[in-house]
């Protein structure tokens, strides 16, 4: 049933852009076209390289943000004198957009490779710090003070009792910044960047080929419906037989 929507937006957006065309407006067009786009830019090889290096630079940046941020959000969460020390500079800094700190970034690191990761790195390290935090302190002290009664240590409590069950919070703070992490590195790529698939929008752009910009949105729309589904099925995987 889900595929049913998106084949009738398909079929509505393929009749429309026709309508439109024959009015003369060439903005407008068909899903065919985009599709045959797409398949031309994948085999002259100009998609791929594009794509792999905006995706060497979300992995990158996201990887070290998120286990730099779950680290960060557990000693927040577990040692109250961290978070008293750490939380109100979070706080502070979390509502700040990852978009914010380019200008900073381009006069501190320089428009190079290390920019966008950098970007990356601070739209992933706020919100999984925050909700590592948050769900680390949403923990049944109960639990705690029983595993402790059993003569368990902290870090076997912590590790066997307190991190397990924080990680349905964990996973939803990765699963919206994997997606997340793709539409800041776009932006950040038709800024800084001249290569990526955020550079390659905005060539497409000044040529004025509105079906190569339309192919690389979709490709942008694939990528961050992938990544989010990659965390939802791993956390379906991980905690499936709680219940």
């Amino acid at each position: 049933m889900g595929i049913l929507p998106v084949a009738l937006l398909l079929i509505v957006w393929e009749t429309g852009a026709r309508l439109t065309a024959a009015s003369g407006d060439t903005f407008f067009p068909p899903f065919s076209d985009v599709l045959a786009e797409l398949l031309a830019l994948l085999r002259s090889g100009v998609l791929a390289e594009n794509f792999l290096a905006s995706l060497v630079r979300v992995m990158a940046g996201f990887l070290a943000g998120s286990v730099i941020g779950v680290l960060v959000g557990t000693a927040m969460g577990w040692h109250r004198f961290i978070d008293n020390a750490l939380g109100p500079i979070i706080s502070l800094l979390y509502p700040i957009p990852a978009l914010g700190w380019l200008p900073l970034m381009m006069l501190w690191i320089g428009i190079n490779e290390l920019l966008p990761i950098a970007i990356i790195f601070i739209c992933s390290f706020f919100p999984v710090c925050y909700t590592t935090a948050s769900g680390i302190k949403n923990v049944d002290r109960k639990l705690v003070r029983a595993a402790r009664s059993l003569g368990a240590s902290d870090l076997r409590i912590l590790a066997s009792v307190v991190f397990p069950m924080a990680l349905p919070a964990i996973f939803t703070g990765l699963r919206l910044e994997a997606g997340m992490a793709w539409r800041v590195i776009i932006a950040a790529e038709m800024v800084a960047i001249p290569t990526g698939i955020g550079a390659l929008l905005m060539k497409a752009e000044s040529l004025i080929r509105v079906d190569t910009i339309i192919a690389c949105l979709m490709v942008l729309s694939i990528m961050c419906f992938l990544f989010e589904r990659i965390f939802l099925l791993a956390e379906n995987r991980l905690t499936s037989n709680w219940s």
